[in-house]
């Protein structure tokens, strides 16, 4: 690869009118912040099935003028500071994943404090150059009319649904009772109002503002224990970014759930010099992950501007916990139900864990390579490491290294997507590994959204895009 280029500048995301936003915003002048904070707005107006105001994530800035990374901590907080409220039971859901269910938990108990709010507006405050409310304009135009739902959300909507299309949700999601299809509108009743009421207090709307109780009461009607003063603690932190090497690049990111700097670093020094075959006995094992395989509702945005700083920002709502913001039309987390994300060390007040991992790549000179990050829960590292392999060491374009089939460890086996390689696959094989040919490609596999010097593209898998400005 020519580093030696300079990233043009562009957005990338998993859905058209979250790309086009972000696109609008950089020709109005705005900074790569400001563009990623508009299309996450739009994100929790059009890609609802993945995410929304009412959950969590992670930015990670690179600055051009001085090569420095830093990553925000927006996500998801335990309730229970209150501490005059028990949460009371969930309510368990199967989602058929594979052909295979899988039970997590919705409801009030399983709502965390969310992050989103908070964190749009701490990614605008340090990094943003246009006015608060022109950012969120976009999405509150937008919540006003409803967006076209693309085929490929259409096709995970099939798998969230028992937990999407739940309670209050089934208006939005089986209007006339038939699920929505790819080309229906996705429209959310009241969630305008909400972006208004954003755009004119600002995030702390839902944390002391007019939206708190509206939100308490909720999800204490649903049996959450979240109360005013997990609302008014709750504080965007800064995280420590660490770095692995690939190819002679540095990739830079938080150390996730899921480790994904760990990986790279655990990759084979000669990994670039590595015939395909032996290459990808070499990647299994980095990726074997103690069997995680859930589904995850996640969506990311990536941006480069003009001046070649890049915002990365990757946004979940878990599966959503059907408690609905009566009026606003904001679908809470149900972060405290989903099984891969409690550990032992949680606490009123604690931030829990995450896989998402938005990232950077730059060279020895501190010059911008490529700005991703991906959907897919514990996939999420196997979909990134992919893609940097394809861009970083196959010189592939972004379209074609974040297309191209993959396959994801589990425990002994590698799940497949149709097109690998047949002699990938007898390698592994013969190294040990059970192989589970998947029959299509599906949105199980990531969604990886990225500008870099390869292009800017997002998932096929997810009804991805990428625009250059």
């Amino acid at each position: 690869m020519d580093s030696d280029s300079r990233v043009a500048a562009g957005v990338a995301a998993s859905h058209p009118v979250t790309a086009e936003t972000g696109v609008q915003i950089l020709r109005s002048g705005g900074t790569a912040a400001d563009a990623a904070v508009a299309a996450v707005l739009v994100c929790c107006v059009a890609e609802t099935i993945y995410t929304g105001l009412g959950g969590g994530g992670f930015a990670t800035y690179f600055d051009a003028a001085s090569g420095e990374v830093t990553c925000l901590d927006f996500f998801v907080s335990v309730p229970g500071l209150d501490a005059d409220r028990r949460p009371g039971p969930m309510v368990a859901v199967d989602v058929f994943f594979g052909g295979v269910p899988q039970v997590y938990s919705i409801g009030g108990a399983s709502v965390a404090v969310p992050g989103v709010p908070a964190g749009c507006g701490e990614v605008h405050r340090r990094w943003g150059r246009l006015p608060w409310a022109e950012v969120v304009a976009p999405a509150a135009a937008l919540a006003r009319t409803g967006v076209v739902l693309p085929a490929a959300q259409a096709h995970t909507l099939v798998s969230c649904a028992p937990a999407l299309a739940y309670g209050e949700g089934a208006a939005c999601y089986t209007p006339n009772g038939t699920l929505l299809q790819g080309g229906d509108l996705l429209f959310h009743p009241g969630l305008a109002t909400a972006m208004e009421g954003l755009a004119a207090e600002g995030p702390a709307v839902f944390y002391t503002g007019s939206f708190a109780d509206v939100l308490v009461d909720a999800v204490r009607a649903g049996g959450g224990a979240l109360g005013r003063a997990d609302l008014a603690g709750y504080r965007v932190q800064e995280t420590a970014v660490d770095h692995a090497s690939l190819a002679g690049y540095r990739v830079h990111a938080r150390h996730d759930l899921n480790r994904t700097v760990d990986t790279i670093a655990a990759l084979p020094p000669d990994v670039a010099d590595l015939p395909r075959p032996e290459r990808a006995v070499a990647v299994a094992a980095a990726l074997r992950d103690r069997g995680r395989q859930k589904i995850g509702d996640t969506t990311n945005v990536s941006v480069v501007d003009s001046d070649g700083n890049a915002c990365v920002i990757t946004t979940t709502l878990g599966l959503g916990a059907a408690v609905w913001l009566p009026g606003l039309g904001v679908n809470m987390n149900s972060m405290l139900g989903e099984g891969e994300l409690l550990t032992d060390d949680l606490a009123p007040g604690r931030r829990m864990s995450s896989n998402m991992c938005p990232l950077v790549v730059t060279d020895d000179a501190d010059h911008l390579i490529a700005a991703a990050g991906s959907a897919g829960a514990s996939r999420i590292r196997t979909a990134l490491v992919d893609t940097l392999l394809g861009v970083l060491v196959d010189g592939l374009d972004m379209p074609a290294a974040i297309a191209r089939p993959r396959f994801h460890v589990v425990d002994d086996t590698v799940h497949a997507e149709p097109g690998l390689p047949e002699d990938e696959l007898t390698a592994l094989a013969d190294a040990g590994w059970r192989i589970n040919r998947w029959s299509e490609s599906n949105h199980y596999f990531g969604g990886v959204t990225a500008v870099g010097l390869g292009g800017a593209a997002g998932d096929p898998r997810r009804g991805g895009t990428g625009r250059l400005l």
